[in-house]
């Protein structure tokens, strides 16, 4: 038995629904509802839309950015994030997802695609306690 990988799932679903009209569309989203609910794949639904999420974005040249902060970035430092963003993953556009979370401390923390990339006060101490620990 062979067992097909979400992002497989989601490959499919897309090359099913490119460049489809509207009713179109709903067809086979039905039918991808129909798929999932027989192979008993209704659980994974949210994987799979993770999946298809990233391969819609990356046939764009979209780039989905999950920002955590304590409090609301400002325009101006997310306007200089986004313009980095771009430059790093060679993007077209930049769309956030913001996240205010009380535990960072301070700074912010960004997931883009499978990369964490952290400038929170959280993992400043915490590579700091780590550097003392290896000193002594």
């Amino acid at each position: 038995m062979t067992t097909t990988s979400n992002k497989d799932i989601a490959h499919a679903i897309y090359s099913l629904s490119k460049d489809k009209t509207h009713s179109e569309q709903s067809v086979v989203c039905g039918k991808v509802v129909q798929f999932l609910f027989r192979q008993r794949l209704f659980s994974k639904i949210n994987d799979i839309l993770s999946e298809l999420k990233k391969i819609i974005n990356k046939e764009e040249n979209k780039i989905s950015v999950k920002l955590s902060s304590v409090e609301k970035i400002n325009h101006q430092t997310k306007t200089h994030l986004e313009h980095a963003i771009k430059k790093r993953y060679s993007a077209k556009e930049v769309v956030f997802t913001e996240n205010l979370d009380a535990k960072l401390l301070g700074g912010f923390r960004m997931e883009v695609n499978d990369e964490v990339i952290d400038f929170s006060i959280k993992n400043k101490i915490a590579k700091l306690q780590e550097h003392l620990i290896k000193s002594v």
